[in-house]
């Protein structure tokens, strides 16, 4: 098979690879752009560890190919913040204890940035509809839907 060579957009940068064919978007982060927050738990779709948003619609890294990048923008958690200030969603899940081993974090996260960004007041059973693709093991998920609408009332000015 031939190599393909990608132009997008990752996190507002102007990003070009090669990848092969079947190679997915989650290998081509990881592997070929050293963005290895997007984790792979399950390589089918149904963890939401590796979730990132392409054109502003959220998607399991997993699930597509490194070469339908081309021509969109990927934003993946390494662009959620803003140098060293974190996004409020991050430092919210701080503050309210939201995480413990780390690999399901990065696509609630993304999950959740995408949320608020369609639905800035959600609803807690919103939020819970929302993040269902994205299954955490270590922490129950109040702390998580807490985290969440603490951001989202910090974002609305609250």
């Amino acid at each position: 098979m031939k190599n393909i060579h990608v132009s997008t957009t990752i996190n507002g940068d102007p990003t070009e690879f090669i990848c092969a064919p079947d190679e997915s978007l989650l290998d081509v982060l990881r592997n070929r752009l050293a963005l290895t927050g997007a984790k792979e738990g399950c390589g089918t779709g149904d963890c939401g560890a590796c979730s990132v948003t392409v054109d502003g619609r959220l998607v399991c890294s997993c699930l597509v190919l490194g070469a339908e990048a081309d021509g969109v923008e990927v934003e993946t958690i390494e662009g959620m913040a803003d140098g060293d200030k974190l996004h409020p969603l991050q430092q919210h899940f701080i503050d309210k204890a939201a995480l413990q081993c780390g690999v399901c974090t990065p696509g609630i996260l993304v999950a959740a940035k995408a949320l608020l960004e369609k639905n800035p007041n959600p609803t807690d059973t919103e939020v819970r509809y929302w993040l269902a693709g994205n299954l955490c093991r270590c922490t129950g998920y109040d702390k998580i839907i807490k985290a969440v609408q603490s951001a989202a009332a910090e974002m609305r000015g609250e």
